[in-house]
């Protein structure tokens, strides 16, 4: 069963089982006193105010960490991992208790995930650096006794943290690798159907000018002799000019027809960029066959919905993405839309969208964007499909 879960879904859940077991001390600490006698610790009011501190973890820990590495860091995530600190403290300043240090390695494991790596040590030091008054005031211990108290605490917490780091970074290679497999298979069937249309139209022009060829001499030669033969042997002479008449006529039929199927199919290629993208819904909007006849042209499209693609899982924030490739006489579109965060029009000066214009700028194509903040992202790509006259 382990096998199944992600590296994310691992670290969600052991966070998630330590919370629930510590559960255990802090109601036996709430309700039990050293005799045994329910109820005989502290007031009420504390009690429901570490109650809530406890249970407010829980909560918050199980929404930081639903989309854990599908997202982008952004400042709502230091408000989250503040009040996952603050209900830590609560915890042990309503118990009188250590065990907000134990809740901190369980913040320490996210921390890689939901700040920069040098904002989240100096977020570790002072979290714990907070527990020393704890310590001090519940616990008894002297300032000193605190202050080491604390740093033992932060020493099992930057475990905590590294093992998390660890996982962010496999996680990250791991979806790298998806993204590199997805980028290799649609290229692949790209240039399968590259291959069999170039195949295609070498056995066409092979057919045309050698089978044409002599077929027409062949032609040419039995009319010359049906006009020098005469009784039986013209009879026969003339139905073998039919023959390679018609014959000739076959192949040239055949010839055309093969010319006019030499298309790339991209609907495969596109359909494999798009399968098994973590924590994005995408849907496809595709026409099959999708038929593009210069492979040139085809590959740009396949980058543009490439680019879609990668720009939405990295920067969006988005949960579904609309993807529509069609086209419509001599001209292909490509129409997209997430419902992301959007983003201001003057940011928009990417590697990957000048790339996207370049490629489509060298063959006649433009890119519309229309976004902004909160309002998702959409592409509108028009690009010709056959070169002005």
């Amino acid at each position: 069963m382990l096998n199944r879960l992600s590296h994310t879904q691992l670290l969600r859940y052991a966070g998630l089982f330590t919370w629930a077991v510590l559960g255990v001390p802090v109601f036996v600490v709430l309700y039990l006193g050293p005799d045994g006698t329910v109820g005989a610790h502290g007031a009420a009011p504390r009690a429901v105010v570490a109650i809530s501190a406890y249970l407010a973890f829980g909560l918050i820990y199980w929404k930081v960490t639903h989309s854990l590495g599908f997202r982008q860091q952004r400042l709502g995530d230091l408000l989250l991992l503040a009040a996952l600190t603050l209900s830590a403290i609560l915890v042990s300043a309503e118990t009188g208790t250590g065990l907000a240090a134990i809740l901190m390695m369980i913040i320490a494991g996210v921390i890689p995930w939901l700040v920069n790596i040098r904002v989240g040590v100096v977020w570790l030091v002072l979290q714990h650096a907070a527990l020393i008054p704890v310590f001090n005031r519940v616990e008894g211990f002297t300032p000193g006794l605190a202050v080491m108290q604390a740093l033992t605490y932060v020493g099992y917490s930057s475990f905590a943290l590294v093992i998390g780091l660890v996982a962010r970074q496999q996680a990250q290679a791991r979806e790298e690798q998806r993204r590199l497999n997805a980028e290799l298979r649609a290229t692949r069937a790209l240039l399968a159907e590259s291959s069999r249309m170039s195949e295609r139209v070498r056995i066409s022009r092979e057919l045309h000018d050698l089978l044409g060829h002599h077929l027409t001499a062949l032609s040419l030669n039995l009319e010359v002799a049906a006009h020098l033969t005469e009784g039986r042997a013209q009879e026969h002479v003339r139905q073998s000019l039919t023959l390679a008449r018609l014959l000739l006529t076959d192949v040239r039929e055949a010839v055309s027809e093969m010319r006019e199927d030499g298309a790339v199919d991209l609907s495969g290629a596109i359909r494999t960029l798009a399968e098994g993208v973590p924590a994005l819904d995408i849907r496809l909007d595709l026409p099959e066959p999708l038929n593009i006849e210069d492979p040139e042209r085809a590959h740009v499209l396949l980058r543009c919905a490439q680019e879609i693609i990668t720009n939405t899982v990295r920067h969006s924030g988005a949960r579904t993405l609309w993807l529509s490739v069609s086209r419509d006489g001599r001209e292909a579109r490509v129409q997209a839309r997430d419902d992301g965060r959007g983003a201001e029009p003057a940011l928009l000066q990417g590697n990957g969208l000048r790339g996207m214009r370049e490629r489509l700028a060298a063959f006649g194509g433009r890119v519309d964007i229309i976004t902004g903040r909160g309002q998702g992202f959409a592409l509108d790509i028009r690009l010709p499909l056959e070169n002005p006259a």
